[in-house]
C-alpha cells in the first residue's frame, strides 16, 4: 500500500543541470579574476563614465566609478595645461585598474604576507613612460611614503612597482589573450566539463531527501529527512531547534503551533494506491503553475514493468507509471479531491480520469521551471528525472496527455520490441537521456533561475546518485536541441574565492531551489537513513557575479509564539499569517456545540493577549493617505469617480471588507491582477492603500476566486512596500500579461499582527 502522505520514499535519483556556454581550455593556474573583495568580477548595473573600458565586465560599480573621477580631477586641479595634456591618460588608467577584473592581482591583494598596494603593478616599459613625464604626480596618487624617496630614481621606482607575475602587470595583462579570451564566461577544462563551485548552506543531516521554499517572503526553507523529520531553516541558514514535522511515530501536538511547527492532527489520506512490489516508489509531489496537485507514481516494482500485458505504466486504468494530477483545493468538505476538467482522459471510459501523462518508469523528482525573469520563456514546464532499467537514465518535460514509452521504450531504446514496434511511440522522446552504465539513478534537477549567477540563466542542472556525477542541459534556441555538458568542480584558483569549495560527497540524492532562485543539491558521504553526514551545496558559478547589491532582498519577518525571530532589527511581521484551521472531522462527526465555541473563543482571547505583549514597529516612513470612512468609499463609487490606481476587494464569501480579490482601477476600468509571483510586498501596498495597517496574507491562484468578467491589467508586479500604488511598483506594463484569471491574486489586511482582532 503506497501512503501518498508518506513523501519520504527510497533513493533512486541522478542530477541534471541545464548550462549552456562556450567550452574552452585556458590553464586554471592562469585565470583568476577578482576583485579587490575577493570576489568573482560583474558587469555593472549602470554603465560606467569615467572607467568605461570596463563597463561591461569588472570590479566597479556605478557610485564607485563616480568616486574614482572625483578624485581624478582633485588630482588634475594641481596642474597646469602642460600637466594635464601629457599626464590625464596616465592618472586615468591608474586609477582605473581598481576597476579590472583582475584588480586583486594589480594591488596584490592575494598574497596576505604583503602590503596592499597603493598603486597597481606596472610593467617596466610602461612604468619607464610615466616616469619620464608624470612621476610628479606620485605623491597625489598615493600616501605609501617609499614613493617620495623613490621617485627620482626611474630604476628603483619601476622594480618597486613591478609584479612578482609578469602576466598581470598592466598594461600587457590587456593584450594577453590567455587572460581576456573568454573573460566572464564559465570556464571548461580540456574535455569540456564546465567548471563550478560550491558553497556549504547545512550538514549533519540525515540522507536529506528534499527541499523547498516558503514561497511568502520570509525565504526561509525546509529540508526534508529520511528518517521523516522536516527542519526549518532561517535566511541566516539557522536552523530552528523544533522540527518542522515529525511523521517519525505518531505525534499529537496542540492544533494551536505557530507557523514553523506543521499540525500533525491535520494529516488526512488524500489517495491510496496498492502496490504489487516494494521498490519504485516515484518520490514526487508538487503543486504546479496551474494549482493542481501533481503525483508521479512508480510502476509497480520489480524489473520491466510485468503486469499484465502491457504493463502498468502503459495502462491508462492503473494509476501506477503515471503522472496523476488532481485539485485538492477547498477539500475540508465534501469530496478528498476532484478531477480537474482539462485532464486528458476524463472522457475516455477504460481511463483513470486522474492520469495527466503515462509511460514512466519511476520519477524520483521533478520541478517547475519558474521562466525567464524577463521575458518568461519556459515557464511553468515540468522537468523530471525518470530512472531507467538496463541501458539509460532519462529527463523528460511532462506535458498533457503525453505517452513517455515506458515498458516499450527506455529512454530513446527500445525495450519491448513487441510494444515498440507501435508508431504512436516515435514522438515520445525524453530531451535528454545518458548510458546506464555511465551512473544510476537520475535524481531531477532544477533550471537555474536565479539572480547571482548570470551564466547559469537557462541551465538545466541535474546529477546522479550512484555515479555522484553532475550534468547540464540547455535548450538551442535555433534548433530546439538540448545540449549536453558535464560539470565538475574547478581546479586550481578556480575556487580560490570567499566560502567556496570544490568537493563534495559523492550521494546526489535531490535537487532544490530557494525563494529567490538559486539552486542547490543534498548529498551524503554515507547513503543511510541514519548517517548523519547529508549535506547541502548551493551551486556557484566563480567566472562572474551579479552586480552588488543586484540580488539583495529583505527578508520577512517569522513570528515564533509571542515573540519574534527577527532577520531585520525592529522589523514587525508582516504577510506570514497562516489561519489557524479546526481540526479535521471524519465523515460521521457532527459540527462543534456551542460549548466547543466558547473553548476556542478562550483559545483566541488568549493569544491575542499573548500578540497585544509585542510592540509592532511601523513600516518605513511614507506619506500615509487619510483613512475613508464605509460612507466615504461608497459615495465615491456612486459617482463612478476613481482615481487611476485605485484598489478594491472583492470575492469573500462572507463579505469581510479585509480580504478578497485586488482589482485596479486604471483607464476608466476595473481589472485583475494576474501575477504567480503576488508576495507580501505587493499586498502591503494594497492594504496600506486601503488604510490597514498590515498585510497578512499575499493570496494567489485565484483564491478569492477568478474575475473572468474583468480584464488583466497588471502582470509580474514587483514592489518594495513603499509605493503609494500598484501602478509605481515594477510590471509587465498596464495591460500587458502572459497568465490567465486562475491566477488572480488577492489580499488579506488587517490591523493587528494577530490578525484575529
Amino acid at each position: 500500500m503506497w501512503y501518498f502522505c508518506d513523501i519520504i520514499g527510497h533513493i533512486w535519483q541522478s542530477p541534471f543541470i541545464l548550462f549552456y556556454l562556450f567550452a574552452f581550455w585556458i590553464t586554471p593556474a592562469f585565470l583568476h579574476p577578482q576583485c579587490l573583495d575577493f570576489k568573482p568580477p560583474f558587469q555593472p548595473q549602470q554603465e560606467l563614465q569615467f572607467c568605461q573600458m570596463y563597463k561591461y565586465f569588472g570590479c566597479c560599480d556605478y557610485a564607485r566609478d563616480q568616486e574614482l573621477m572625483a578624485k581624478y580631477y582633485r588630482i588634475m586641479d594641481n596642474f597646469d595645461y602642460y600637466g594635464y595634456s601629457n599626464c590625464a591618460s596616465y592618472v586615468q588608467d591608474l586609477l582605473c585598474q581598481e576597476c579590472s577584473p583582475y584588480a586583486a592581482h594589480l594591488f596584490d591583494a592575494e598574497d596576505p604576507s604583503t602590503p596592499l598596494r597603493t598603486i597597481p603593478g606596472l610593467c617596466p616599459d610602461y612604468c619607464s613612460q610615466f616616469h619620464s613625464k608624470c612621476r610628479s604626480f606620485l605623491s597625489l596618487l598615493s600616501d605609501d611614503p617609499r614613493l617620495p624617496e623613490l621617485k627620482h630614481d626611474q630604476h628603483r621606482l619601476c622594480q618597486y612597482l613591478e609584479l612578482d607575475d609578469p602576466d598581470y602587470c598592466y598594461p600587457h595583462l590587456l593584450s594577453n589573450e590567455r587572460l581576456t579570451k573568454n573573460l566572464g564566461r564559465t570556464t571548461a577544462d580540456s574535455e569540456g566539463c564546465l567548471q563550478l563551485c560550491l558553497e556549504e548552506v547545512a550538514n549533519g543531516l540525515r540522507n536529506p531527501l528534499a527541499m523547498v521554499h516558503a514561497n511568502d517572503g520570509t525565504h526561509r526553507f525546509f529540508i526534508a529527512e529520511q528518517v521523516g523529520l522536516v527542519w526549518v531553516y532561517l535566511p541566516d541558514r539557522s536552523k530552528l531547534e523544533k522540527p518542522f514535522l515529525n511523521i517519525t511515530k505518531a505525534v499529537l501536538t496542540s492544533p494551536w503551533e505557530d507557523m514553523n511547527v506543521v499540525d500533525h492532527g491535520s494529516e488526512r489520506i488524500i489517495l491510496e494506491i496498492d502496490e504489487p512490489a516494494s521498490n519504485h516508489n516515484g518520490g514526487q509531489l508538487l503543486f504546479a503553475d496551474d494549482g493542481y496537485l501533481y503525483i508521479f507514481t512508480g510502476d509497480g516494482g520489480m524489473a520491466g514493468d510485468p503486469f499484465g500485458k502491457f504493463g502498468n505504466s502503459q495502462n491508462k486504468s492503473a494509476l501506477l507509471g503515471k503522472v496523476l494530477r488532481i485539485d485538492v483545493n477547498d477539500n475540508e468538505r465534501g469530496p478528498l479531491y476532484r478531477i480537474p476538467p482539462d485532464n486528458p482522459f476524463v472522457d475516455e471510459p477504460s481511463a483513470r480520469p486522474e492520469v495527466f501523462a503515462y509511460g514512466v518508469r519511476n520519477m524520483w523528482r521533478c520541478s517547475v521551471d519558474r521562466g525567464d525573469p524577463i521575458t518568461k520563456e519556459g515557464k511553468g514546464r515540468i522537468f523530471c528525472g525518470d530512472v531507467g532499467q538496463n541501458k539509460y537514465e532519462e529527463v523528460d518535460i511532462v506535458e498533457k496527455g503525453r505517452n513517455y514509452g515506458w515498458r516499450a521504450k527506455e529512454g530513446f531504446s527500445c525495450y519491448d520490441k513487441k510494444l515498440c514496434a507501435n508508431s504512436s511511440l516515435d514522438d515520445v522522446l525524453p530531451i535528454y537521456a545518458y548510458p546506464h552504465k555511465m551512473g544510476k539513478s537520475v535524481t531531477g534537477g532544477y533550471v537555474y533561475r536565479g539572480c547571482e549567477n548570470p551564466n547559469l540563466n537557462g541551465m538545466y542542472i541535474f546529477g546522479d546518485f550512484m555515479s555522484g556525477r553532475l550534468m547540464s542541459l540547455k535548450e538551442n534556441r535555433n534548433s530546439r536541441n538540448w545540449e549536453y555538458n558535464e560539470i565538475c568542480m574547478g581546479v586550481g584558483l578556480t575556487c580560490s574565492f570567499p566560502g567556496l569549495i570544490n568537493n563534495y560527497y559523492p550521494y546526489i540524492i535531490s535537487f532544490a531551489e530557494d525563494e529567490a532562485g538559486e539552486l542547490y543539491f543534498m548529498s551524503t558521504e554515507i547513503p543511510s537513513a541514519e548517517s548523519p553526514t547529508g549535506v547541502v551545496y548551493k551551486i556557484v558559478d566563480p567566472s562572474r557575479r551579479a552586480p552588488p547589491g543586484k540580488c539583495h532582498y529583505e527578508p520577512l519577518s517569522v513570528r515564533v509564539r509571542s515573540s519574534l525571530i527577527q532577520f531585520k532589527p525592529k522589523e514587525t511581521l508582516i504577510g506570514v499569517h497562516v489561519p489557524t484551521k479546526h481540526p479535521r472531522l471524519s465523515n460521521t462527526e457532527e459540527p462543534p456545540d456551542a460549548g466547543s465555541k466558547d473553548r476556542l473563543q478562550e483559545l483566541l482571547d488568549s493569544l491575542r493577549e499573548q500578540d497585544e505583549q509585542i510592540t509592532p514597529t511601523p513600516f518605513p516612513p511614507t506619506t500615509p493617505k487619510p483613512l475613508r470612512t464605509s460612507r466615504q468609499r461608497k459615495g465615491r463609487r456612486r459617482k463612478g469617480k476613481h482615481k487611476k490606481g485605485a484598489v478594491r476587494l472583492v470575492g469573500d464569501e462572507e463579505g469581510r471588507r479585509d480580504r478578497g480579490r485586488v482589482e485596479v482601477y486604471v483607464n476608466g476600468e476595473w481589472g485583475t491582477i494576474c501575477d504567480d509571483l503576488w508576495n507580501t510586498k505587493n499586498a502591503i501596498v494594497v492594504c496600506r492603500q486601503l488604510g490597514f495597517h498590515h498585510a497578512l496574507k499575499a493570496a494567489k491562484h485565484a483564491e478569492f476566486g477568478e474575475g473572468t468578467s474583468l480584464k488583466i491589467i497588471l502582470d509580474d508586479v514587483q514592489c518594495e512596500g513603499t509605493e503609494e500604488t500598484l501602478l509605481d511598483c515594477q510590471h509587465a506594463g498596464i495591460g500587458v500579461h502572459n497568465c490567465a484569471h486562475y491566477e488572480d491574486a488577492g489580499v488579506i489586511c488587517g490591523n493587528s499582527v494577530s490578525g484575529l482582532e
